[in-house]
Formats: structure tokens, sequence, C-alpha cells
């Protein structure tokens, strides 16, 4: 099937249809999938003029919806860019990204910042992309002009967020901020980690030691931070989301609140769940990030709660750099940027940690397809291979082997901790909206993702 083409129908021994795999031929008209036929065979009787692209043994499953992705554009391009990042996501079988309000320049705190970033990512973007919004101080007058322009939720911070442009909030500013938000049907996403007193050790200790860095953010910033949260979406009842928990720790907190009838979800990320404290070697500042990786004990009890449902979703967090900023030269933790790149390699992350722990493929399409898209309120029409969505589909080898190459890297920057691992699950082809925008190691001559708008005032929605 030729790259850029419109695909009429896809036939493969594997498809994941609902909690079932099998045989199976998905008609798309006009960008949407028309129905799913069973048993495939010369039985079934298709218009002559559709052509079927069979992919044999491949599974095809829907397109990964990852809600978190920091693109960096305007203003920081050198660390990523609309173009960049969503080729890397095509060649992932990400079929949609919702970008950060933060690390661009204007982040996307007012109306007007929103447009800046919308004509900024105009015709650069291979897949579709959806916009959060930020709380920031004394910008609630902006939060319903822009929950009425289409963005998805809005994300704040409980601690300095990295850059000086996007300042972190105080409790009265999320007072005022959920007021506001009150009615809308949006969302609230909070970094939690907030400062705590701490006992100061004075005897130096080595910043290339990632146990030094580690030991500066302790899991006690998450569980105040998250005590907070769960706090203020019971007092207001609007809808709160833990961004990238790190730390198992908290999860009793979630639990009580949810309990308790707060609406509040939760995601973890592909590096929580696949590295861990002990193997960082000093010095390979690539593997910080905030809130930190932490030990393997306490990953293994991430997996645990997503097996159960107390961790509801699993997503990137995408946060590249210019290598520079990492400090590699100097190797030291306190001062290199915080964030890791994987975007194009969420799916054969999490199911290279998945199949060992005994999830199953539905899981997959549940924590990376399904949930993601019901946070951003676009599960009407993402993330389910169901007649009337968008026809976005991954086709992968979930049994293939590979390793992680800098040349296959499409992000900007090429520097990932996940450099030389071999992961299994090979993405072959991406098609967003019937197009098929990747195909083996090949992109769509020209972008054909488009911008997402949420209608506001809804619990779950669609552009």
């Amino acid at each position: 099937m030729e790259l850029g083409s419109t695909v009429r129908a896809v036939r493969s021994q594997r498809v994941l249809v609902g909690a079932e795999i099998r045989p199976a031929v998905i008609l798309i008209q006009e960008g949407k999938i028309h129905t799913i036929l069973s048993d495939p065979g010369p039985s079934v009787e298709l218009d002559a003029a559709c052509e079927v692209w069979d992919v044999g043994e491949r599974l095809v499953m829907p397109g990964i919806v990852d809600s978190h992705v920091h693109v960096n554009e305007p203003g920081r391009t050198t660390w990523e860019g609309f173009w960049t990042a969503t080729r890397a996501a095509a060649a992932g079988g990400v079929t949609t990204i919702v970008d950060m309000p933060l690390n661009s320049i204007p982040p996307t705190t007012t109306l007007g910042n929103f447009h800046v970033k919308m004509k900024a990512a105009a015709g650069q973007c291979f897949v579709d992309v959806a916009f959060w919004g930020g709380v920031i101080p004394n910008n609630q007058l902006e939060l319903r002009p822009m929950t009425q322009a289409g963005v998805a939720g809005f994300k704040c911070f409980l601690i300095h967020s990295g850059v000086d442009e996007f300042p972190h909030v105080t409790k009265g500013d999320l007072h005022t901020a959920m007021k506001q938000l009150q009615g809308t049907g949006s969302v609230l996403l909070f970094h939690a980690e907030q400062e705590v007193n701490q006992s100061t050790q004075e005897e130096e200790e080595d910043p290339k030691e990632y146990s030094t860095f580690l030991k500066s953010r302790p899991d006690i910033m998450e569980f105040e931070a998250i005590k907070t949260v769960t706090e203020l979406c019971l007092q207001y009842q609007v809808r709160c989301h833990i961004v990238h928990l790190s730390s198992a720790q908290p999860l009793p907190l979630i639990l009580a609140a949810r309990g308790a009838g707060a609406p509040l979800t939760v995601e973890t990320t592909h590096h929580y769940l696949t590295l861990s404290a002990e193997d960082i070697p000093a010095g390979a500042t690539q593997f910080k990030c905030c809130p930190p990786i932490r030990g393997k004990a306490n990953q293994e009890e991430l997996w645990a709660a997503l097996k159960v449902g107390h961790i509801d979703m699993v997503v990137s967090d995408h946060s590249p750099c210019t290598p520079d900023l990492k400090k590699l030269d100097s190797g030291d933790f306190t001062q290199a940027w915080g964030g890791i790149s994987s975007l194009q390699f969420g799916l054969p992350l999490f199911w290279t940690g998945a199949i060992k722990r005994g999830f199953s493929l539905p899981d997959v399409v549940q924590l990376l397809c399904q949930k993601t898209a019901q946070l951003c309120r676009l599960d009407n029409q993402k993330g389910s291979l169901v007649p009337g969505h968008d026809a976005d589909l991954v086709i992968w080898d979930p049994e293939k082997e590979f390793e992680v190459k800098e040349a296959s890297i499409q992000h900007k920057n090429k520097l990932t901790p996940f450099l030389g691992v071999k992961l299994q699950g090979e993405v072959c082809a991406t098609i967003v909206r019937g197009q098929v925008v990747y195909r083996e190691g090949s992109f769509s001559p020209q972008p054909l993702g488009k911008h997402l708008f949420i209608p506001s005032g809804k619990s779950q929605g669609s552009v």
C-alpha cells in the first residue's frame, strides 16, 4: 500500500476487536471504520473496486493515543518540534498525541498563546494532535476561553516546572482555577511533587551518582502533593489527573479518594515501568527525569497496580532536550535537564515488560489507547476499533524483536536511555483516519495529521 494513500479495507488473520483476536476485514469509508467483517476469506464479498490490504499474520489494533507529549514548539524547536515529534509518533504506532503546554515559548497559558501554538503546528503534523492548556498563577480568566476554544484540559505544577515561563501554583491558585473549571467537563492535570522539609546532610555527595539525585526527590514529595490533589478533587468534584506517577506509596491515597467519590485518574510512564535506579550508571544523565526513576521493588508495585486497575493508563511523557542540557560531559545529575525521550518506542517498551507479567494484548489497548482517549475526551472517535470511530490503526508484529539504534530514531535529538536496548514488538505500519502515514521506515510525502479540538461542557466528547 502506497504511503499517503487512502486505505479502503485492511485484512489480517489477527485483528484485535474488543477482547478478542480474530481474522477480520476492516472496511473504511471517509476516514472512519465502516464495519468489521469476521472470518475473511474468498467467500467474503467486497466491492470489486475495493482494494484490500492483506497484512497476513501481523496484528491490527487501534492506534496508540499518547496523552503526554512535550513537543516544545514554538520557542524550543532545537529540543523537538511538531514535524519530528509526529513522525516519531507515527513510527511508533501512535496516531494521536496530546501536546503539553510547556516547554514551548510561549506556553499554552492564554487563548492568544494557544493560537500561536496552533499556527506553529499547522502543516507539520503526521498524526492527529490535541492540546493541553496550562494553569499558572493569575491566568484563571483564560481557562474558560481556552476550554471553549477546544483544549483537552489543563496542566499545573505543584513544584518548579524547570522553566521560568511556566511557574508553579499555590493552593490559593488551585482553588481559583477549580472554581473556573467547575461545570466545564474539563480536567486538571497535576505534576504531583511538592517541596517538603528534609533533613539536610552536610556531607557532600557525588553529583555523578544517581543515588544523590534520587535522594533529592523522595517519595514523600509525591505523597504530599497527591494528598493536596485528592482534597481539592473531593471538594470541587472537578476531574483531576495525576501525571507520571513514579512512586507506589501514594496509591492508597488515590484509592481512598476514589472510594469517597473523587473523579480522579492516574497515569504512569514507560520509563518508570522499564528502568530502575539500581541499574543507572554514574554520570548517565540521560536517565534523569522528574519525578525520578525509583527502585525495582517500587517498579513491581507499579506493574501490580496497573494489573488491578489502580493505575489507569501508560504514556510516554516524551520530554526531550538538546544533548548539552543533559550535561553528559560532567555527568552531573543535579544540573542536567530532567526528561526522557521515548515517544517512538512506547508500544514495544510496554509490551516487552507486560508479556513477562501476564498482561494481554487487550490490556495494551485499554492502557495505551482507550483510557488515554477517555482522559482527553476523544473516546468517541479514538482508541477503539468500532464502527464510526476514526480509522486509526497500528499494524505490528508483537513477536518480533529489534534493537533501538540511533539511525532509526525519528526524534530530533537521539539521546535516550533506550539506545541499544532490545525490545519485543515492531511497528510495521500506521494508518491515521484511513491514510497510510508510516510503513517500514518511510513516511507519507506530506503530513496528514489534523488538529483536534474538544467541545466544552462534556465529560466525554470528540472533535
